[in-house]
């Protein structure tokens, strides 16, 4: 995704909101899709921490991660296709398997809550957040480059919650002098992933995910492996 068109689209959102229908059900959908993780983040972040911060859920985490990736790839190479068509079949296999959603201003609140609940599996240490809400999104029928765009936009106030929200934690530790050099910090670790971010959802936007894919099913068995034979002592 183009980062002047990601601009565009953030000014013609903020800039909308009073005035413009779509603006404002974009801005909705985005906020709808943010809460189901914050609120499970509230709820269970401290279990988390304290329970699947180990080797052996990273691990089975990747090599799931991994599987359901492969399977979403299939599935999504396999859409419309039908053996021996006849008549209009091929015509209504092709509606049935085609995406249902190809713009981003299409997606209603029930879209973005079902893309808010895939977002919800990275709150799994060795899930990833943009591949949980790309294939999830692609699942439910979105087309890869819409759900690619829905989930860098999702990604903005995940990465400037977890910002604001590691500051707070930091709170005790600041003074008015450090303030300065915190504020500069914040702005390029903001930008930092921000860019991140957005290289990898330009890439996959073109490219599909089976090489990551095999890349999480291979960590995951060697991490397994050596954690189980002893062979690496493997620190959470």
């Amino acid at each position: 995704m183009d980062i002047a068109l990601a601009r565009h689209r953030i000014v013609t959102v903020v800039g909308g909101l009073a005035t413009d229908e779509k603006a404002r059900r974009f801005a909705i959908n985005v906020v709808v899709a943010t809460v189901p993780a914050i609120v499970l983040a509230l709820v269970f972040g401290k279990w988390i921490k304290a329970h699947l911060f180990n080797p052996v859920t990273v691990a089975t985490a990747f090599i799931i991660g991994g599987v359901v990736i492969l399977w979403a790839e299939w599935r999504e190479s396999h859409r419309g296709q039908v053996s021996h068509p006849q008549g209009n079949a091929l015509l209504e296999a092709a509606k049935a398997g085609a995406p249902r959603i190809e713009s981003v201003d299409d997606l209603n609140w029930r879209d973005a809550i079902k893309v808010g609940l895939a977002q919800c599996f990275a709150l799994i240490p060795g899930t990833s957040r943009s591949g949980a809400t790309i294939i999830g999104g692609m699942l439910f029928g979105l087309s890869r480059q819409v759900a690619t765009e829905f989930s860098f936009f999702l990604a903005i106030p995940v990465i400037f919650g977890a910002t604001v929200y590691e500051l707070y934690k930091s709170r005790a530790l600041l003074s008015a002098d450090d303030l300065g050099i915190f504020g500069i910090g914040f702005v390029f670790a903001f930008l930092s992933a921000f860019l991140c971010v957005r290289w990898l959802l330009r890439f996959v936007a073109t490219h599909d995910f089976k090489p990551f894919a095999w890349y999480r099913i291979i960590f995951g068995v060697v991490v397994l492996a050596t954690a189980y034979s002893g062979l690496i002592a493997w620190h959470a």
